[in-house]
């Protein structure tokens, strides 16, 4: 599946404006100045965010007084290194031991895992999921270098269960947001994630990651692709 055919010629065609022999910046200068930018991006927003943060993790702790408020998953990032990717905890303590006894509800192709209404999630983690507000402390994996505001989104399994052509998404640091939130969000299989991070990490520039940020904000507003 091509990225022309995951939608409307509307909503992709854009993306072929993005000629990757046009680019001013690659390799390192291109990098450092994408570093550049995050940090700046971050850094001048703390004051919502941080407030934000700090309101979201008092409600959850109030729903669930003693019980971790913050998720620590290990993600697979660039050079396929693994790094422990933080996110609100939206779903019961023993989340991830339950995934065997709803395992016949997973939705997509193993090892993607995704139920709609999953009965793991909570009440107030439902909320933080449709308004996307759980991947909020994803900001601290920015700063430390972890992750960028804009790339491929880090999988919880290994490089090892990436076919060869799939392991190009690695060329990169991994990201809170890409084209396959935009454009497919959880309803894509792992395949076409690959071919989303691959045609993005092809035309990567600053300008591609300001574009993809301005379009992620509709995507949160109007809960597509949400469970």
């Amino acid at each position: 599946m091509s990225v022309i055919q995951l939608a409307s010629p509307g909503e992709v065609d854009w993306i072929k404006r993005f000629d990757p022999q046009k680019r001013l910046l690659t390799g390192r200068a291109y990098e450092s100045a994408k570093r550049a930018m995050d940090l700046a991006l971050v850094v001048l927003s703390s004051p919502v965010w941080s407030l934000l943060l700090g309101t979201i993790a008092i409600s959850i702790w109030l729903s669930a007084p003693g019980k971790p408020v913050l998720f620590y998953h290990l993600r697979t990032g660039k050079h396929g290194k693994r790094f422990y990717m933080y996110k609100f905890r939206t779903m019961v303590p023993n989340a991830e031991e339950l995934k065997p006894k709803y395992a016949h509800l997973n939705e997509l192709k193993w090892p993607d895992f995704k139920i709609t209404n999953d009965p793991r999630v909570t009440p107030i983690g439902r909320l933080l999921r449709k308004t996307s507000m759980d991947e909020l402390p994803q900001l601290i994996n920015v700063l430390r270098g972890d992750m960028s505001l804009v790339g491929p989104r880090p999988t919880s399994y290994s490089s090892k269960n990436y076919k060869l052509w799939q392991t190009g998404r690695f060329d990169v640091v991994p990201g809170m947001t890409g084209l396959w939130q935009i454009l497919g969000r959880g309803s894509v299989d792992i395949d076409t994630k690959s071919r989303l991070d691959i045609a993005y990490i092809e035309r990567a520039s600053l300008w591609l990651d300001i574009n993809i940020l301005f379009r992620t904000i509709p995507v949160v507003l109007q809960r597509r692709g949400v469970h």
